[in-house]
């Protein structure tokens, strides 16, 4: 991956992180009655968990590695070729679940834990740019 394709990867992260701050309710029990708030939210997280799975698989591209054979497991390969730490690998791939559940279970979304999730712990995406930006020199 080129360092200008990266750099607009993670400005697209950056971007997707800075939405999701910028909308989300103090309170868990707003988030759970405003439909507008749940898209922003939702399709936010989505786009990041996408874009990082994005930048997984071209830095695993250019590694004599395997494949990876799903989104998770692309976090776990950066880990096993030492791009990322495995803290950082697991919360990608709780992620992916989060990212799962809001795209197939939409009916049944607990707005309260995504609420949660998005207080506590969109962190994750950052330290998951920083290591990438670190480990590849671009």
């Amino acid at each position: 991956m080129t360092p200008q394709l990266l750099n607009q990867k993670i400005e697209s992260l950056r971007n997707c992180i800075q939405r999701i701050e910028g909308k989300l309710p103090f309170a868990a029990g707003q988030l759970e009655t405003d439909f507008d708030l749940q898209d922003i939210i939702s399709v936010n997280l989505e786009r990041a968990v996408q874009i990082c799975v994005d930048i997984a698989g071209k830095v695993l591209a250019g590694s004599s590695g395997p494949s990876p054979a799903t989104m998770c497991e692309s976090f776990a390969l950066l880990a096993q070729e030492g791009v990322i730490p495995q803290s950082i690998a697991l919360g990608m791939r709780k992620s992916v679940g989060l990212c799962n559940m809001l795209v197939h279970e939409y009916s049944k979304i607990n707005w309260k834990i995504v609420h949660d999730v998005c207080h506590l712990h969109l962190g994750v995406f950052r330290d998951f740019a920083a290591a990438v930006i670190s480990k590849t020199g671009k």
